[in-house]
């Protein structure tokens, strides 16, 4: 009895090693669908086509309100209060900053009263005038003291009008002390804080108002790149209504939820960059968007009668890119071609090096040689293999799985 369950056991172990052989074999001859050879000397090949592609590429951009509104005090005095905190979103007109108003206030009372009191003299200066008129209309006083009356009634409507002008600047003085919000928007930081002394020459601005309902993003392309987008000709704004819809790749990486309109292009071509710069305009209704943050514009490109190649198909060598490429006699040809900078992350599209019907090795390309006779199968034959192999395996046919 010991003995049949040690042979059991030996014949189990046996036939664990022998399974456990076949994944390494099968590991060695390739292991994983992309870069496995199905037999001595057969690799896949692909036919070269044309075709169109959608792909897109990023400039580096920086985010601005639609307006950025440096806040500055208009009178000089003591901050007394700040109103609102920095970051805090704020409304046209909501007060921001309150500014010692006493000595504001106490001008304005005596604007006020003298303004008044010019008022009443005028009154009395007006009545004894129509005196002297009926006087004057009776030969009982002489021309020149009607005149004389005349001119006093002139001269109190100009006190009048005086220390009312003196009354509105010393009012709206009074009212610049609480300095408000011009618009609506985000309010930035604050370089004065309670107590400090502030003037409308001070070095910098109270804090700074950013309006940002719908944000503009700054960035630049080259030349080039803005030719091959308005090449068709047309006036500027026809130009700018063709261009397709941008998206936002924020900071961390992900992706703004609304697509963004280039509204306006430079005119002038920066000439140490050869780049142009230009604006998109983006909605923020959520206010994620930030004045001064930085992001990439991710511009699409439709691309026609193109060849689109994998990028496991190509060598690197020196910053230059080959591919091994099947001539009739099955030997191959390792050939340099051209990429254009646009990429998928999995596939190249070549500008130069192939053309359409050329048959391309696009696996294990790292162990050929050039001039080297290969057995060319289709990428589906590739796959049948790989599959039925797996499939052998599974099923136990150690043998027929490496065949």
């Amino acid at each position: 009895m010991n003995m049949s369950v040690k042979r059991n056991r030996s014949f189990s172990s046996s036939r664990i090693a022998l399974m456990a052989l076949g994944v390494s074999v099968l590991t060695a001859c390739g292991g994983g669908q992309g870069g496995m050879k199905m037999g001595d000397n057969e690799f896949a090949v692909q036919t070269v086509t044309t075709t169109s592609s959608n792909q897109t590429t990023q400039y580096p951009a920086t985010i601005k309100g639609l307006q950025d509104i440096e806040i500055r005090p208009q009178v000089s005095g003591f901050i007394v209060k700040l109103c609102v905190d920095e970051g805090a979103t704020v409304h046209k007109g909501q007060a921001l900053f309150q500014i010692d108003p006493t000595q504001y206030k106490a001008a304005y009372d005596q604007a006020k009263a003298s303004v008044e009191s010019a008022k009443a003299n005028l009154k009395t200066v007006a009545e004894t005038e129509a005196n002297k008129k009926m006087l004057h209309e009776q030969k009982i006083i002489s021309d020149f003291e009607y005149q004389t009356a005349i001119n006093n009634l002139l001269t109190a409507k100009a006190n009048v009008a005086q220390a009312e002008a003196a009354y509105a600047a010393a009012k709206q003085n009074l009212g610049f002390c609480t300095v408000t919000s011009p618009s609506d928007g985000v309010i930035g930081t604050f370089p004065y804080r309670v107590g400090a002394l502030v003037s409308a020459s001070v070095a910098e601005p109270l804090t700074t108002v950013s309006q940002i309902g719908d944000m503009y993003v700054y960035f630049s392309m080259t030349e080039k790149q803005l030719l091959a987008l308005t090449k068709a000709g047309g006036t500027l704004k026809e130009q700018l209504e063709k261009m397709p819809a941008v998206k936002l790749q924020l900071a961390d990486g992900t992706m703004y939820d609304a697509e963004g309109k280039i509204d306006a292009v430079s005119g002038v071509i920066d000439q140490s960059t050869g780049s142009v710069s230009m604006r998109a305009i983006f909605p923020n209704k959520q206010n994620i968007l930030r004045s001064g943050g930085m992001a990439n514009v991710v511009f699409p490109y439709a691309m026609n009668n193109i060849i689109l190649l994998p990028q496991t198909a190509t060598q690197e060598i020196q910053d230059k890119k080959f591919v091994y490429v099947l001539q009739a006699d099955s030997t191959l040809k390792h050939t340099e071609i051209q990429v254009s900078n646009l990429n998928d992350g999995k596939n190249y599209i070549v500008t130069g090096g192939l053309k359409e019907g050329d048959k391309v090795v696009v696996e294990g390309v790292q162990t050929l040689q050039d001039g080297q006779k290969i057995v060319p199968i289709t990428v589906a034959q590739k796959e049948a293999k790989y599959q039925k192999a797996l499939q052998d395996q599974r099923d136990g046919n150690i043998k027929s799985a490496f065949n």
